[in-house]
C-alpha cells in the first residue's frame, strides 16, 4: 500500500530532514553524550486510521540508521488510544533527530487515512466509491493518496497525466462539449466530462460521454439528473460534499463521490513518541 521506495517519496523524507536538521541537530549533539543508546516507540494519543510508519525505514536510513526498527501496525489499521505503532532501537542522538519528521509525516498521513475511512463508513451500504482528489499538499501528493487508500477510499487521478478529465473551462476553451469529446476520443486513459445544465448533459451523452461529472447540485437535484442519465454513463458528484451530506449523495444513485476535503482539510492526529535509555 505504501510505496517507499518510489523515486518522490524518498525525495519528500530528504527534504523533509534536510529542513529540519540543516546543518545538525545542536541540541541533541550538546545534551546526549555520543554513543549513547535508546529505544523509542510510536504511540496513538487518540483512535485513528495509521497511515505512513513504512516511512520510518527511510527515515532513518538517510539519518544514518538504527539497529533495529519494527512497524507493528501497518498503515490501514484502526488503533485505539495507547496503542503502540512502532518501535526503534539505536542512537539515541539520532532518534531524537528523526522524532519531529517521523512524527509529522504520520499525523498528517494518519489524519487524511482517519477521515477518508469516515467518508467510507458514512456510505456503507450504498453502491457508491469515495474519491480523493488533487487537492493535495503540493510535493506530497503520492504520499497523501496513499494515506487516502489506507482509509479506504478510491484514489481518483494522481494528477493531469493518468486521465482526462474535461471541466467547465476547457469546454468553453474548446468552443463547446461536442469539441471537447471529440478532441479527446480514443485516449487511451479514462475520459470524463463535467456538465453544469441539462443541455449540456444531454450534449455530452448524444457525443458518448461514458463517465459524467455533476457538480454543485443539492442531493435532489442530483437524484433528477440521474434519473434522466439513466444508466447510460456513470456519475461522478463533487462541489461542497461533506461528511454530514455525503450518504445523501451517495443515496441519489451516484457511482461515485468526490471530496477534496479528504486531503485538503484533513486533522493532523495526535502521536507521540516516547524515548528509554539502553544501558551502556
Amino acid at each position: 500500500m505504501f510505496d517507499v521506495q518510489h523515486p518522490e517519496v524518498i525525495d519528500a523524507v530528504r527534504r523533509a530532514l534536510d529542513e529540519d536538521v540543516g546543518s545538525g541537530d545542536i541540541t541533541s549533539a550538546l545534551t546526549v553524550p555520543e554513543g549513547t543508546k535508546a529505544e523509542g516507540g510510536f504511540f496513538a494519543r487518540e483512535p485513528m486510521i495509521v497511515a505512513g510508519p513504512e516511512l520510518l525505514s527511510v527515515i532513518y536510513r538517510l539519518a544514518g540508521g538504527v539497529d533495529e526498527l519494527v512497524v507493528e501496525k501497518r498503515s490501514g489499521t484502526r488503533v485505539d488510544v495507547g496503542s503502540r505503532i512502532a518501535r526503534v532501537k539505536g542512537d539515541a542522538r539520532t532518534l531524537l533527530t528523526c522524532e519531529r519528521t517521523a512524527l509529522n509525516f504520520m499525523q498528517r498521513l494518519s489524519g487524511v487515512a482517519t477521515l477518508a475511512h469516515q467518508y467510507v463508513d458514512a456510505v456503507a451500504g450504498t453502491r457508491c466509491k469515495v474519491l480523493d482528489t488533487r487537492k493535495t499538499t503540493p510535493g506530497l501528493r503520492r504520499l497523501e493518496k496513499m494515506a487516502a487508500a489506507a482509509g479506504g477510499v478510491t484514489n481518483h487521478r494522481l494528477g493531469l497525466f493518468d486521465a482526462v478529465l474535461i471541466k467547465n473551462n476547457h469546454i468553453a476553451a474548446a468552443g463547446g462539449v461536442a469539441n471537447a469529446l471529440r478532441a479527446a476520443s480514443g485516449q487511451p486513459v479514462p475520459v470524463e466530462i463535467e456538465v453544469r445544465t441539462m443541455e449540456e448533459l444531454d450534449e455530452a451523452l448524444a457525443n458518448g460521454a461514458k463517465a459524467l461529472l455533476l457538480d454543485n447540485l443539492t442531493p435532489e437535484e442530483a437524484r433528477r439528473w440521474i434519473e434522466h442519465i439513466a444508466g447510460r454513463a456513470t456519475v461522478e458528484l463533487s462541489g461542497g460534499i461533506t461528511l454530514e451530506t455525503v450518504r445523501a449523495y451517495a443515496e441519489a444513485g451516484a457511482d461515485h463521490v468526490s471530496a477534496g476535503s479528504i486531503t485538503h482539510s484533513a486533522r493532523a492526529v495526535d502521536l507521540n513518541f516516547r524515548l528509554t535509555l539502553l544501558p551502556s
